[in-house]
C-alpha cells in the first residue's frame, strides 16, 4: 500500500463519530450495477455502506440489500472527471448523514477491484488521510494532456508527486469534502456542473495530507465531445485560472515530498511513432505558419527561436527539450493571468504546441526511453524552471521584446 505524503507540522484529526462511509457513484450502467455493489461489498464486509447515486438499484440481491442503505444525490453531469457540482454535493451529503468519510466514484468504477476500492476508501477511514487519490496504469500513448502539463504543473508549483490530479476516483476526508465545497463555492452555480475544481491544490494550500494507490487496470471514461479542441481550454484553463487565484502560496518555496512507496513499475509497449505523429507535426507546422503574431504576443524570442527551427526538424529525430516546453507552458500561463488575448484564442493557440509535445514524446519512447522516466524529466524540468514564472508574474514585462 502507498504510504502517506506527510506534510509537516499537520496535526492528526480527531477520530469521527459519524456513520461510516458514504460512497457516491457516478450514473452506472444496469448490467454493471450488481459487480458494482458486490465490490464494494466485499471491500467493506463488515461495514454498512452508505450509497449516493443518482439512479434507483432495484432488484439487488438480498445479501446486497442488507448491507447497503441507499439515498437519492442530485444528477450530475459527469461523463469523464469530477466538477465542482459532485463536491459540493458530496459535502452536503456527508454532512446530512454524519459520514466519517467520503468515497467519490467516477464512471466505469465497475472495473476497480474491492481491493483497490478498499485502499482508497481506507486511507480516510482509519489512517488519518485527507485525500487518497488513484493511480492509473495507462498506455504510453494515453494520458498525455495529463503527462504534459497537468502533473509538471501541479508538482512544480504545489510540491505534489500526485500523478492524476484530476482523477476521478478519490477518498476524502470530512474536512476535505468541506474544503473542496468551498472551493466550488466560487463558481455560479450554473457552470459548477461542468468546471473542473483541483483537489491537489486545494490539500496542498490546506496542509492536509494525501496518499496515492495503485489502480491497475481501470476503464477510463472519455468526454462526451472528446475532440483536443474542447477538452484542452477546458481543463488547461481551469487548472490556470486555479493557479492564478493561488498565486501568493505557490510563489513561496516549498520541498517536494518523498515519493509514494508501493506503486508498481509499468511494461511500456512498444508503438508505431512514425505513423501517430505525422497528423500531429502537419498541425504544428501549419501553425508556425498561421499562429506566429499570437504566439509573438505571448512567447519571449528564445522560445519562439526553437519553436522556429522545430517547425523545420525531421520528423524521426523531432525532439522538444524539456526546459523549453516548461517555459512555453509557463508564459501561455502568464498570459492567461494577464488577459493577453482573448482566453479562447490563447488556450487554442496552445493546442498544436501540444501537439508537438506530444509527438516528441512518442518519439522518446520509440526509441526505448521508458514513457516514465521521460515524464519524470519533464516534471523536473518544470521545478526547475520555476523561477522564470515567478520572475515573471511579478514582473511580465521583463522579457517583452
Amino acid at each position: 500500500m502507498a504510504a502517506v505524503d506527510p506534510i509537516s507540522g499537520v496535526s492528526v484529526p480527531p477520530a469521527s463519530t459519524g456513520s461510516g462511509l458514504l460512497v457516491l457513484l457516478a450514473a452506472v450502467p444496469a448490467d454493471e450495477r450488481q459487480s458494482l455493489l458486490t465490490n464494494l461489498t466485499e471491500a467493506f464486509p463488515n461495514q454498512g455502506l452508505l450509497i449516493a447515486s443518482p439512479e434507483p438499484f432495484p432488484d439487488l440481491q438480498a445479501d446486497l440489500a442488507a448491507s447497503i442503505q441507499f439515498v437519492s444525490a442530485p444528477a450530475s453531469k459527469i461523463n469523464w472527471t469530477l466538477t465542482a457540482a459532485d463536491f459540493v454535493n458530496a459535502w452536503q451529503l456527508a454532512e446530512k448523514n454524519q459520514a466519517s468519510a467520503i468515497l467519490m466514484l467516477g464512471p466505469d468504477s465497475s472495473s476497480l477491484s474491492a481491493a483497490e476500492i478498499h485502499s482508497l476508501a481506507d486511507a480516510v477511514l482509519t489512517n488519518a488521510t485527507d485525500l487518497a487519490v488513484a493511480w492509473y496504469e495507462l498506455p504510453p500513448s494515453a494520458g498525455l494532456m495529463n503527462s504534459a502539463i497537468l502533473y509538471p504543473l501541479s508538482r512544480a508549483l504545489f510540491a505534489s508527486r500526485v500523478r492524476f490530479p484530476l482523477a476521478p476516483d478519490l477518498g476524502l476526508s470530512p474536512r476535505m469534502a468541506q474544503c473542496m465545497a468551498n472551493a466550488a463555492q466560487r463558481f455560479a452555480p450554473s457552470n459548477q456542473s461542468e468546471t473542473p475544481i483541483w483537489p491537489v491544490n486545494e490539500v496542498s494550500q490546506a496542509g492536509f495530507t494525501t496518499a496515492q494507490f495503485p489502480v491497475t487496470p481501470r476503464l477510463q471514461a472519455h468526454p462526451n465531445r472528446p475532440d483536443l479542441n474542447t477538452i484542452l481550454p477546458l481543463v488547461a484553463g481551469s487548472l490556470f485560472a486555479d493557479i492564478d487565484a493561488k498565486a501568493a502560496y505557490w510563489q513561496r518555496f516549498r520541498p517536494l515530498p518523498p515519493p509514494f512507496q508501493g506503486l508498481p513499475s509499468l511494461d511500456s509497449p512498444a508503438i508505431d511513432a512514425a505513423t501517430e505523429i505525422a497528423p500531429m507535426l502537419q498541425n504544428f507546422r501549419l501553425a508556425c505558419v498561421n499562429l506566429q503574431e499570437i504566439w509573438s504576443l505571448v512567447l519571449p524570442p528564445n522560445s519562439l527561436l526553437g519553436i522556429k527551427r522545430l517547425g523545420t526538424a525531421d520528423a524521426s529525430v523531432f525532439r522538444i527539450a524539456d526546459n523549453l516546453w516548461a517555459r512555453i507552458v509557463y508564459d501561455f500561463l502568464l498570459a492567461y493571468r494577464l488577459r493577453t488575448i482573448h482566453r479562447g484564442h490563447l488556450l487554442g493557440a496552445l493546442i498544436p504546441l501540444y501537439l508537438a509535445w506530444v509527438a516528441s514524446h512518442l518519439n522518446i519512447t520509440a526509441s526505448g526511453i521508458d514513457p516514465e522516466r521521460h515524464i519524470e524529466e519533464v516534471a523536473l524540468a518544470f521545478e526547475a524552471e520555476k523561477p522564470y514564472l515567478v520572475s515573471r508574474w511579478r514582473w511580465p514585462d521583463r522579457f517583452n521584446p
